[in-house]
């Protein structure tokens, strides 16, 4: 892993854009932290799983599934006695509605606990054996399908807890997801509320009020968690400097930069730093799959 930047895995995928891995398959303790281009699905039967998940150590056991967005740092900490399937999917072959819905609960909740009889489980095995051959006439389109499956019963799965369920789907659903993504890509220079709502073309208060009811959170904390996440990130997984990942990250006052971090993790950056960053250069081999 570069010292100045967060590695990316682009070959973990047929070239269909789908491949579906058992668990314990490859080393994945052998793998740094690192970000990956494509959604990667983990999706459990039996055991306990531990990610480190952008700075969140997650805990998966029987019967549950749990996506990682693209752009997300993660490493695999342990398992126990766990069997279940790694699903990649490239991201361009997930609907807009399916997106919109991940997109939403992108750093908030992202696992599912499943019942043993979810047809997930029914449903991966069969696309894993279609994968492992190609002698089915439109063995692509059948491919395609069963992952859209899949990532139906993933998803319906998900949203059954959502307070805000009945808005899915509706233009206060796609407004916020649309402010989701906004924020994901345009942090570095946009750190208002009304930076976003021109964007949208809605006025900041209306914006907040949808953000809210949908996520729960306000527009302001999302933007704040967003800069902080990437912020700790760069800290934590590079040696540049603090003035220049504050530069990297739209702030030319290196100061007002930490005391951001202050308020918002609650020490500032050369605290998260010298508590948390690992400077060793021993990367681990990481095995191709």
């Amino acid at each position: 892993m570069s010292l100045n930047h967060i590695e990316i895995h682009r070959d973990e995928m047929k070239t269909i854009g789908i491949d579906i891995i058992p668990i314990g398959a490859f080393s994945e303790k052998a793998q740094a932290p690192h970000r990956d281009d494509h959604y990667m699905f983990i999706v459990l039967t039996q055991g306990i799983f531990e990610l480190e998940l952008d700075f969140k150590h997650i805990t998966m056991s029987n019967h549950c599934a749990y996506y990682v967005a693209p752009g997300q740092v993660h490493s695999y900490l342990n398992q126990n006695n766990c069997k279940g399937w790694y699903v990649f999917m490239d991201s361009l072959l997930i609907s807009d509605k399916y997106t919109q819905i991940l997109n939403t609960h992108l750093n908030s909740r992202q696992g599912v606990q499943l019942t043993s009889d979810n047809l997930i489980f029914s449903v991966i095995p069969i696309l894993e054996n279609l994968l492992k051959q190609k002698s089915e006439f439109f063995q692509d389109q059948i491919e395609y399908s069963l992952a859209d499956a899949f990532l139906g019963f993933f998803i319906g799965a998900l949203i059954q807890e959502d307070s805000a369920k009945e808005l899915i789907g509706g233009q206060k659903y796609q407004t916020v997801n649309a402010f989701k993504q906004l924020v994901q890509s345009k942090f570095r220079e946009c750190k208002q509320v009304k930076d976003y709502a021109s964007l949208l073309n809605i006025t900041p208060l209306y914006l907040n009020e949808i953000v809210k009811q949908v996520t729960g959170f306000t527009v302001s904390y999302w933007i704040q968690q967003t800069i902080a996440l990437e912020a700790k990130r760069l800290l934590y997984y590079t040696e540049l400097d603090i003035k220049q990942i504050a530069f990297e990250l739209g702030y030319e006052d290196h100061a007002y930069f930490s005391r951001f971090m202050k308020k918002n993790i609650g020490m500032t950056a050369s605290e998260f730093r010298l508590k948390n960053h690992d400077l060793s250069n021993n990367t681990p081999t990481i095995d191709n799959h």
